[in-house]
C-alpha cells in the first residue's frame, strides 16, 4: 500500500494515548501526539506505569520529527502535547477548533496552549490576538443524528429523554459561553502555522485530509465534550482515525464509518473501566453492537480495536461479540500492541 501507518503509542503499551503515524508518497501525519499515565485502578505498579509512559513519550516524540503535520483532536492530555513547544516546531497543525463544541476545562487547556505557543514561536501574547466574535445561533447536533435519536430503548426512554433534555441545557449553555469568549485565531508563524480542522480538507498533492464536524465524545452531549475524526486518503486507499468516540456509541457515527468503508480503522473503544459510572449497560450494549456492525461492514484490511480498551483486564469478555464476529468473517481486529506483535500490557501482568 501507498498509504502506510504505524501505532506509535496506544493504551494496549501501558499508558493512554492513540497516537499514530500515517504516510504517503505526499506527506507524514502524527495523529493525536499525546500521552497520559494509566489511571490508579490499573493492575500495574506505580513505576512500571511511570516507565510506560516516559518511554511512550519517548516514542511519540520521535516519531513527530518524521512528521510534517501534527492532528490535534481535541484537548484531553493524551492526545497533544501541552507544555513541550518543540514537538511543534516545523509543522503545520491541524487541530480542534478551540472556539466552540468544547467543554469548559478544554477551553482553559486551549487558552493556556495557544498562549504559550504564540510567545514560544512568536513573541506574542495571545490576548493581543483575540478577535471580537460576532453571536452565533448554535443548533441542536441531535438534529443529525436521526438513528439515535429514533432507537428504542424501551424501559430506559424514559430516563433517556430526561437526560438528553439535561444535556440540551448544558449545551445551551456551553454555546452561551462560547459566544462571549474572545475568539483564538488561527495563526501562522514562522516555525509553526495552526488551522482548525472541523469540517474542513486538506490537500497535500495526491494526499487529501479530511475532517468530521465535531462529534460527541461518547455518548450524546457528553460533559467531556466533542472531538474531530480523522480520514485520510491517497488515491483508492483511505484510513480513518476515530478519535474518542467510546465504542462508537452513537449509532450514526457507525453508519458513517460503513460509508466512507475504509482499507485501515483506528477505532477507539468503550470506557469498559468506568462500567457503572461513566458507562452504563445500556451504552455498552449500543456501543458492541455498532462495532459489530462496523465489522461485518467494511472491507478494511486492518481494524486497531483499542484506545479505552485496554484499561482492564476483562476488556476483551466485555467486547466479546466484537471479537467473535471479527474472526468468524477472518476479519483483522487487533489492539495496537498485538498489531506490533506484543501482548497487551493489562493482560501481560
Amino acid at each position: 500500500m501507498a498509504l502506510s501507518f504505524r501505532p506509535i503509542w496506544f493504551d494496549s503499551m501501558g499508558a493512554k494515548s492513540s497516537c499514530v503515524l500515517v504516510k504517503t508518497p505526499d506527506i507524514s501525519v502524527i495523529i493525536d501526539p499525546g500521552i497520559a499515565i494509566m489511571q490508579p485502578s490499573f493492575p500495574a505498579s506505580e513505576e512500571k506505569k511511570i516507565e510506560w509512559l516516559i518511554e511512550g513519550e519517548k516514542a511519540i516524540k520521535n516519531a513527530s520529527k518524521e512528521a510534517d503535520v501534527l492532528v490535534i483532536s481535541h484537548y484531553h492530555y493524551d492526545h497533544y502535547f501541552p507544555g513541550d513547544l518543540e514537538v511543534y516546531r516545523g509543522k503545520r497543525l491541524l487541530a480542534k477548533n478551540p472556539n466552540e463544541y468544547i467543554n469548559d476545562s478544554q477551553r482553559k487547556r486551549a487558552d493556556y496552549f495557544y498562549s504559550n505557543l504564540c510567545r514560544y514561536f512568536g513573541g506574542l501574547k495571545l490576548e493581543d490576538l483575540w478577535r471580537e466574535r460576532e453571536a452565533k445561533k448554535y443548533s441542536n447536533l441531535m438534529d443529525k443524528l436521526p438513528i439515535a435519536v429514533s432507537k428504542d430503548f424501551g424501559e430506559y426512554n424514559t430516563r433517556r429523554k430526561q437526560l438528553l433534555e439535561k444535556g440540551l441545557k448544558w449545551f445551551e449553555n456551553r454555546a452561551d459561553m462560547w459566544n462571549r469568549s474572545p475568539k483564538i485565531p488561527e495563526v501562522k508563524f514562522e516555525d509553526v502555522e495552526v488551522h482548525f480542522a472541523d469540517g474542513r480538507e486538506f490537500q497535500f498533492g495526491d494526499t487529501k485530509i479530511r475532517f468530521t464536524g465535531p462529534m460527541f465524545h461518547g455518548i450524546e452531549f457528553s460533559r467531556v465534550g466533542w472531538v474531530i475524526s480523522t480520514v485520510i486518503e491517497y488515491e483508492d486507499e483511505k484510513l480513518i482515525h476515530s478519535s474518542d468516540l467510546n465504542g462508537p456509541i452513537i449509532e450514526d457515527y457507525a453508519e458513517w464509518i460503513i460509508k466512507e468503508n475504509p482499507n485501515i480503522l483506528i477505532l477507539d473503544g468503550p470506557m469498559t473501566y468506568m462500567l457503572g459510572y461513566l458507562l452504563n449497560k445500556i451504552n455498552l450494549r449500543r456501543a458492541v453492537e455498532n462495532a459489530v456492525k462496523i465489522v461485518r461492514k467494511i472491507d478494511a484490511e486492518i481494524i486497531i480495536y483499542d484506545h479505552h480498551l485496554p484499561r482492564e483486564r476483562h476488556f476483551k469478555e466485555h467486547t466479546k461479540k466484537v471479537w467473535e464476529t471479527a474472526e468468524r468473517l477472518d476479519k483483522n481486529l487487533l489492539t495496537a500492541a498485538e498489531f506490533l506483535g506484543m501482548k497487551p500490557k493489562v493482560l501481560e501482568i
